[in-house]
């Protein structure tokens, strides 16, 4: 049986950079992705003024993880969301989902408004600005069943739409990880540095378990001590047996930020990253 899934992608100002509708063949669902500055303008998409769950979002530096979000829901989401113009700054755009037939209820989109913030809070790549956890409404089991493939859904449009807060940085199973080793690149460095990380097309990712040094030289940048800082407080980097241990996944915008951060100093990601075999990343991406 074919399991493929036709995304259907409909620029509504006929430029990808604007607003845009998307659908999935053969679901009730809807996702619009509208920038801050054009809601206004969508007073007309009458689909907005039904019930559906809504995800504010900015795309942000290498100091604010990859950006921030706010989840929630509305019984008339345009209604909310023109309130969030007057009560929110932070964000440049919204990614809606609604029923296209206006068959959600409140208590279902107070479930996938839950659910959606779980999931962002369990990958943890975006800051959540909400004041509060969203409560779940209960659900009688056929309706769970039918919200659970709705949230898989709009997960999946959430991506194609060009954000990744459901998408975890990368497979945490060991076993996965010792199978391929030979994408693994790794430092080893004074002040007890020791590290090893992915190239990836999102970035560089440092694995959990890597050892950060436990000084940082004079001439250490400044916006790499104030990440070095962050992750600290965010406690992405602990303190284990007075040892400095990345504790998850890092996604880092380049393979220089992660070296730097993993050796205390400045340093060329591109040479200092090695395979096993003494490789340096800079050889393997020209291959």
């Amino acid at each position: 049986m074919d399991q493929s899934i036709k995304i259907t992608l409909f620029l509504i100002d006929g430029d990808r950079n604007k607003r845009l509708s998307c659908e999935l063949s053969n679901w009730i669902g809807k996702a619009y992705k509208i920038p801050r500055n054009l809601l206004g303008k969508s007073r007309d998409i009458l689909e907005l003024q039904t019930a559906g769950v809504y995800m504010l979002l900015n795309k942000g530096t290498e100091l604010s993880k990859e950006g921030d979000l706010y989840i929630g829901e509305a019984e008339n989401v345009y209604t909310r969301l023109i309130q969030h113009l007057k009560e929110k700054d932070f964000w440049s755009e919204v990614i809606v989902f609604i029923s296209k037939d206006k068959s959600l209820n409140k208590a279902q989109v107070k479930y996938l408004e839950n659910r959606l913030y779980s999931d962002a809070k369990n990958v943890d790549r975006y800051n959540r600005l909400n004041n509060q956890i969203p409560t779940q409404s209960t659900l009688s089991d056929p309706d769970k069943s039918e919200m659970e493939e709705f949230l898989l859904n709009a997960k999946i449009l959430v991506n194609t739409l060009g954000y990744k807060p459901f998408e975890e940085i990368i497979h945490s199973d060991t076993n996965n990880l010792a199978n391929n080793e030979e994408d693994l690149f790794y430092i080893s460095a004074a002040r007890n540095a020791s590290g090893k990380g992915k190239a990836t097309s999102e970035g560089f990712v440092v694995l959990k378990g890597s050892q950060v040094s436990d000084s940082v030289t004079n001439s250490f940048p400044s916006n790499m001590q104030k990440l070095r800082d962050l992750m600290i407080a965010e406690g992405v980097i602990v303190n284990q047996n007075d040892k400095l241990i990345i504790k998850k996944n890092y996604l880092f915008n380049s393979p220089s930020s992660a070296a730097m951060i993993i050796m205390g100093r400045s340093a060329n990601g591109l040479t200092e990253w090695k395979t096993k075999s003494g490789k340096i990343l800079q050889e393997c991406e020209i291959e």
